[in-house]
């Protein structure tokens, strides 16, 4: 999507120069993201009609599987990637006694055991805080898996067209490659009684990938929202995550 957008953006301001986005995250293949966030540096000259007219423009032409909600001249110091304090993840999965509705079939994985949500609260409990989450994660060259997880729930839908659905909202300072996918395998297994409570410790205390942890299908998984500090702090937010990052790679 961040290459037809791209595109797009190039192609209705009839730019010399293809642009290229910044993201706030990036996701895996088949990921949703409602609440995605990009920005790039362009001469305010070129949007001559207004971001408004822009916003509908690309609409227009993007098709179905991608909007732009809105478009707005970035505060100084704004960076989407590195001047994000937390984005937060919803993974929805059915267990074994509410089938999904067709409809809703590309956004809820299915589990075919039941999940008890308070063995999943439980071991999520756990999980939360500053901690090197390389178990959970698909190790990179230079990358560190070392993260703060501030929110780590599941909750039962009671009502409307996903009623019975599971939703587990995940919320970090950032996240690693099938890191939330991995997260919630993991608390599946523990709910479903397939594992128990000290096996994930175990595991959690492991900084290497755990071949033991299943990997949720993509379909389940959405990006909902990205937190931004006070303008005022993005240039300092933006320096300490660039700093973070470069001392993981040293």
């Amino acid at each position: 999507m961040q290459g037809e957008l791209e595109s797009w953006i190039t192609r209705v301001l009839r730019l010399k120069e293809p642009v290229q986005l910044v993201c706030a995250g990036r996701t895996d293949a088949g990921v949703h993201a409602r609440g995605q966030v990009a920005h790039l540096d362009l001469d305010p000259t070129v949007i001559s009609d207004g971001s408004d007219e822009l916003t509908t423009r690309l609409n227009k032409v993007l098709g179905g599987d991608c909007i732009v909600r809105r478009i707005s001249t970035a505060p100084p110091g704004f960076d989407a990637r590195f001047a994000a304090i937390w984005r937060r993840y919803v993974y929805r999965l059915s267990d074994a006694g509410v089938p999904p509705d067709p409809l809703y079939r590309y956004q809820i994985a299915q589990v075919r055991s039941d999940v008890d949500l308070a063995r999943l609260n439980e071991g999520a409990a756990t999980l939360l805080g500053l901690r090197d989450f390389g178990a959970f994660c698909r190790r990179r060259d230079g990358a560190s898996t070392i993260r703060t997880l501030l929110e780590l729930t599941g909750r039962r839908l009671p009502s409307g067209p996903m009623a019975g659905v599971i939703e587990c909202t995940v919320r970090a300072d950032a996240f690693c490659h099938s890191m939330v996918r991995s997260l919630v395998g993991a608390l599946v297994a523990v709910a479903a009684g397939q594992r128990d409570h000290e096996w994930l410790a175990a595991i959690t205390k492991r900084h290497v990938r755990d071949s033991t942890i299943t990997v949720m299908p993509a379909a389940g998984l959405t990006l909902e929202e990205v937190g931004y500090p006070a303008d005022y702090e993005l240039a300092m937010r933006v320096l300490e995550a660039r700093a973070t990052r470069e001392a993981s790679r040293s």
